[in-house]
């Protein structure tokens, strides 16, 4: 029995190591650098007034967005993938969501989490039990919802836009996987609450969603932020709420 040639990185001395180990240092520095940049940005994006009183299939009946929120500030929302006609969520979207961990850091600093899905009550019900789950998930199926914050693509009710392109754009990138131009796709949109009103303030999708698998992360997509006071802090901290 012969043994496979193993494919590995290439062998140096400790001193030629560290020297490109420091050169990668600063490149990831200047990284970090540009993510605290792009946060900063993030959290000054304006926000938008919802026109439309949304409401879902919940647990406990007709569930309005801004019960969602359940008495917080701010509300993360993830678009998760279950088509009505589907008997399991999307398998990407339940890997995304057994990766989150422990996000009770959320509820500390003012912000909800929940789960939206286009499927029937009763399937995700049945769903969520299988998986352990306990994050609140409502069913959006017979509202403008999926559609508004296009996660649900259907040229019959509205023009398909996904992650910011319209259908030409989607049509000529998207040749080979045509699932990113009709159906149901995923993404994170987050909302803001201010006297009784509910404002949107960011919403990412396909690759943008890669990174939310903790509290951190997650706190990042919001207007607030971290919210922690830092010595030296980059610019654009400290996060703490200077308004709401």
């Amino acid at each position: 029995m012969h043994d496979h040639e193993v494919i590995h990185p290439s062998i140096a001395s400790r001193s030629d190591w560290l020297a490109a180990r420091k050169a990668l240092l600063e490149r990831e520095k200047a990284l970090t650098r540009e993510m605290d940049a792009v946060n900063a940005a993030r959290r000054r994006l304006p926000m938008v007034r919802l026109d439309k009183p949304y409401a879902f299939d919940g647990p406990n009946g007709k569930t309005r967005l801004l019960d969602l929120f359940e008495g917080r500030r701010q509300l993360i929302i993830y678009h998760f993938m279950f088509d009505p006609e589907w008997e399991k969520g999307c398998g990407g979207c339940t890997g995304l969501v057994k990766s989150l961990g422990d996000l009770s850091l959320l509820g500390e600093r003012n912000t909800s989490f929940a789960l939206v899905s286009r499927a029937p009550l009763a399937k995700i019900e049945a769903y969520k039990a299988d998986q352990g789950w306990r994050w609140p998930w409502v069913s959006s199926y017979g509202s403008d919802f999926n559609y508004d914050f296009h996660v649900t693509l259907d040229s019959a009710i509205a023009p398909p836009q996904y992650n910011y392109r319209g259908q030409a754009e989607l049509e000529s990138r998207c040749s080979e996987e045509p699932h990113f131009t009709k159906g149901e796709c995923h993404g994170l949109s987050v909302f803001f609450h201010l006297d009784g009103e509910v404002f949107h303030t960011y919403s990412t999708y396909a690759r943008g969603c890669e990174s939310l698998t903790d509290a951190y992360a997650l706190l990042d997509r919001t207007p607030y932020g971290r919210q922690e006071d830092f010595e030296d802090s980059p610019q654009g901290w400290p996060q703490r709420p200077t308004y709401g």
